[in-house]
């Protein structure tokens, strides 16, 4: 067997940065380097496919919908070169499973927002982190003035910090925006 040489790639950013459309970017090039990929999702996930990785703009792959990183390990085996995760952090103990999988030769990919809408981190991904290869920012657009989004915002009151959702209930905001919207509030 050809010793592995691993990569931890987090795709992070705000609300519509493009950040599964990247990871599927990336896992379609490990398919055409003939990688075995096996592709995760959170079971809380359903926006636009049950059993699917789905983009905003209609990009798809199919997966495996886990509730823990647990249900990670069990699904992966030994000739799984590619672990693609999305949304990483709506799935408890993701960045556990994903930091030993990484130790034991796989590669992993994962998209996840890094910062809930009220501006705190996410655990799973912050643990993640120390570990990545490569971290992608992936910036979406402030829709108020068409400068990098790096932060999302509730459109609507009293969400809870994991709260499943689209463009009915987020929106991206520069810095200017997010940071005048929190002191008006």
């Amino acid at each position: 067997m050809k010793p592995r040489n691993p990569e931890f790639i987090i795709f992070t950013g705000p609300m519509f940065g493009s950040k599964t459309t990247r990871m599927l970017a990336a896992i379609d090039r490990y398919r055409y380097q003939n990688k075995q990929v096996a592709a995760f999702k959170p079971k809380i996930d359903k926006r636009y496919s049950i059993s699917s990785i789905s983009t905003h703009s209609g990009g798809a792959m199919p997966a495996i919908c886990v509730e823990t990183g647990d249900d990670i390990k069990e699904n992966v085996h030994l000739s799984t070169d590619v672990i693609a995760v999305d949304e990483a952090f709506m799935i408890p103990g993701a960045s556990k499973s994903l930091i030993e999988l990484f130790q034991r030769g796989h590669t992993i990919v994962a998209s996840s927002l890094q910062l809930s809408a009220a501006g705190n981190t996410f655990d799973e991904i912050r643990d993640m982190m120390p570990w990545a290869t490569k971290i992608e920012v992936c910036p979406a657009v402030c829709p108020i003035c068409g400068s990098d989004a790096y932060y999302t915002q509730h459109k609507v009151e009293e969400l809870d910090e994991i709260a499943v959702g689209g463009a009915e209930l987020y929106v991206p905001r520069c810095w200017a925006h997010y940071n005048n919207k929190n002191k008006e509030q």
